[in-house]
Parts: C-alpha cells; structure tokens; sequence
C-alpha cells in the first residue's frame, strides 16, 4: 500500500489491555496546574521499567474543572487495577499534593472506582475533613500553604496499551521531521496519550533478550539499522538510516485507532519512506490495529 510517497506495509499494531483514569489538577494559575501534571506524569513512559504510563491528555479552562480554576487533564495506565490504585495514591501525592495552589480530581465516570484521596487523607494526621457533594466525597488535607483538596475515589476503565507507528526514513533528520509531524497530529485526539519524551522513543524493544538472561526487554534488533549487516533477520530496507516509533495508549480501543489514523496521514506527508507497526504475531495482546484500515 503507498500513502503519500510512502509505503504502509500492511500488518498490525498489537495492543494490550490496560487499565486507565484520567487525573484533572486544577491550581491558581495555569503554570502551576502544568507543573503539578508534568510532575505526574513524570518517569511513566512504559511497564517495562516504570511500572506504569502517563501522559497529560490536554489543557482544561476554568469552565471545564470542577473548580473553576484552570487545570490539566492526564490519563495514567497500569497492567492492573490494583498497581493502577497503586500508582495514582503515589503519583497524586507525591506530585499534586506537595505543588502549591493544587487540587486533584477524578475524571473519569467508570463503573469501577479505587480509592485515591481516602488514602492520602493520612497525611492530614488527623486534621483533615471532609464534605460530600452531589454524592462525591472530597477530602480537605492542611498543608503549610493553606490546604489540599482531592477526590475520595477516581474512576477506573479497562483501555487499550501498546497501539503503535514505526516510522522508516532516509536519514535522521526526516525520521524525526515524520515522526514530530506524526505526533502532533495524534496529540488532540481526547482519551489518548502518547507517553514517550515527545511521543517518540528511538528504543523499540522486543521481549526478552538473545544473551542475556533475566532481560525482560531488548534492543529490536530487526529494526536497527547498524545492524543491517550484522543480522539475518532484518527488516529495515536499503536507504532507511533511521526508524522511530510513536506507542499510543487509550481510554478505549477507538481513541487508539483514531490517533493511529491520524499519525499514519501526517507521516506519510512529512517524508516517511515505510511506515509498519510493532505486533508478536496476533498471540499476546487483545486488540490488533491494522494499518490498512487507516488508509484512506
């Protein structure tokens, strides 16, 4: 198949279920919602090593929060719903509770809640107070500034992890044209996030390791292009010298295929050469994304 000037080769993107919440921080000022949310979201890029993925999804103006104030809206995943729990009681305490001005927020209306704010409330050691409004619980923590608002329970859903483009191209430089165009196209799509430095990783990886034992995750040899010569099995063509990758994680499947959409066409016009997807042969995730339903 060609788009553009370039070739998509047609397999599949395999994805994973995951489960998401979206976390809204709202503080005095826009500035200070953006540090509490970049803070958040900070370390979070992949499973593999972070234990989970994040990313903010978008701004919000006062008109949007439950406060009135203006905030970021940021979506978190985990492999569980207990590690998810885990993360946002972590990651809603040590980044949005200590930031000056903040307040934390559950986004999501879900059928299944964890618990978030009731946990944090010990920090208060005894001082904090709460109040219930339209049948929510929030909990109101004192803190040397004044005090901490935040939501008892967030709402948790099962998503999607792992959709992704691999972006093939003649040199450096256009890959990272390609894939900053390809990104930017996906980033307004609600209920996504792209949870690399970017949205892109230079680092694709495969499960486990031909050398090394107890390696959870290795270089993706097949895509490497010094290697070329070194390796049978290799996969990137003759004048590709750089391959990047753009890994999409969603409330649900259709955010995931609709960001996908959008990043194929913006690559493909911005120079990409091949344009594939990242799978293990359709036996491990749930949800398989086909690039040739995404081309127009």
């Amino acid at each position: 198949m060609r788009l553009d000037a370039a070739e998509v080769v047609d397999t599949f993107a395999e994805a994973f279920t995951m489960w998401g919440a979206r976390i809204v921080v709202t503080a005095e000022t826009s500035g200070w919602a953006a540090h509490a949310a970049r803070s958040l979201t900070g370390f979070a890029t992949s499973v593999i090593g972070c234990k989970c993925e994040a990313g903010i999804e978008r701004d919000l103006d006062g008109a949007e929060t439950p406060d009135g104030r203006p905030g970021v809206s940021a979506l978190l995943f985990a492999p569980d719903a207990d590690g998810l729990a885990k993360r946002l009681v972590e990651r809603v305490g040590q980044a949005v509770l200590t930031c000056p001005t903040t307040a934390c927020f559950n986004g999501l209306a879900a059928d299944d809640e964890v618990d978030v704010g009731g946990r944090l409330r010990y920090f208060g050691d005894g001082w904090q107070a709460s109040k219930v409004l339209a049948g929510r619980r929030y909990w109101r923590i004192p803190v040397m500034e004044g005090e901490f608002l935040v939501e008892e329970r967030f709402g948790i859903v099962k998503g999607v992890g792992g959709g992704n483009l691999i972006i093939l191209a003649e040199d450096a430089v256009t890959a990272l044209r390609a894939t900053e165009a390809a990104a930017a196209a996906m980033r307004p799509v609600e209920g996504a996030i792209l949870p690399f430095p970017g949205g892109i990783t230079r680092s694709g990886s495969k499960v486990g390791a031909r050398r090394y034992s107890g390696q959870i995750a290795s270089t993706n040899h097949v895509l490497c292009p010094t290697l070329r010569a070194q390796v049978d099995d290799s996969q990137v063509p003759s004048g590709v010298e750089s391959v990047l990758e753009i890994v999409i994680d969603g409330l649900a499947p259709d955010p995931v295929r609709e960001a996908m959409r959008r990043g194929l066409a913006a690559a493909a016009r911005s120079g990409a050469r091949q344009i594939t997807a990242g799978n293990y042969g359709g036996s491990l995730g749930d949800h398989h994304f086909h690039l040739r339903e995404l081309v127009p």
